[in-house]
């Protein structure tokens, strides 16, 4: 069974980045490309008003990162709200990454805001719990390359954590086998997180900059997150008729 994974895109790329990187939906696609499930995605950008027509059906949908805040009243997030609720409340399996991951528990009743610890970027290793059969291969701890300033602060009342750190507790939550968010970046490469620490070192201050860079030497579990996504979305999915 390969899965239909619908990618809704929350941003576009700074211009100096897009020729090498395109966007986050083909970020995304090339991530997905090295895991073993087989899946197709498409990808909308819904910041440009783009979504999938009505009488599509996708086996999950994936909301990206973006420099925006989730909490903010933007017209294009509102309607996000208005879409990703409307398949919640239909049964449909949502994955959300950073933006996406404060995005969702913000509307299904948590809570997400400016963070007081500060930027959190680099290289980062949570500790996991509440680990599933999806959760496959098996990791001690979780690495992954991070980028925000934003963090969820309280769940949503029926969610459980996955996956946290002293500097992030609610890095990871799903709420049972319908919603699976991360708030670090799988689709990372060291490349990339080394180019945003550049463009925003100014931003970030030498001593937060310096330590990101240096963190860059650790290796990260982007590849094992794609598969541990994918195994959910498959986990109780029908066969395509």
């Amino acid at each position: 069974m390969t899965l239909n994974i619908c990618i809704l895109e929350t941003d576009v790329l700074r211009p100096e980045l897009v020729e090498q990187y395109h966007g986050y939906g083909r970020m995304f696609e090339t991530l997905f490309a090295s895991q073993p499930i087989p899946a197709k995605f498409t990808v909308f950008n819904v910041m440009n008003g783009e979504y999938p027509p009505a009488d599509a059906h996708y086996d999950a949908y994936l909301v990206t990162g973006s420099k925006a805040d989730s909490f903010a009243t933007d017209p294009w997030i509102e309607t996000l709200k208005t879409f990703l609720l409307e398949r919640y409340q239909r049964g449909d399996k949502l994955l959300g990454i950073c933006f996406g991951h404060q995005l969702l528990a913000l509307l299904l009743g948590g809570k997400a805001e400016r963070a007081t610890q500060g930027w959190g970027v680099g290289t980062h290793e949570y500790s996991l719990a509440n680990r599933a059969s999806w959760m496959s291969p098996e990791v001690e701890t979780l690495t992954l390359l991070i980028s925000h300033q934003d963090q969820v602060t309280s769940l949503p009342q029926n969610a459980s954590v996955v996956a946290s750190s002293e500097f992030c507790p609610f890095a990871a939550y799903r709420i049972g086998d319908q919603v699976l968010c991360f708030q670090g970046h799988p689709e990372f490469i060291h490349d990339y997180s080394r180019a945003l620490l550049d463009i925003r070192q100014q931003h970030l201050g030498e001593p937060v900059y310096q330590k990101a860079i240096a963190s860059l030497d650790r290796d990260h579990h982007g590849i094992t997150v794609a598969e541990w996504m994918m195994r959910f979305v498959a986990q109780g999915t029908p066969p395509a008729a």
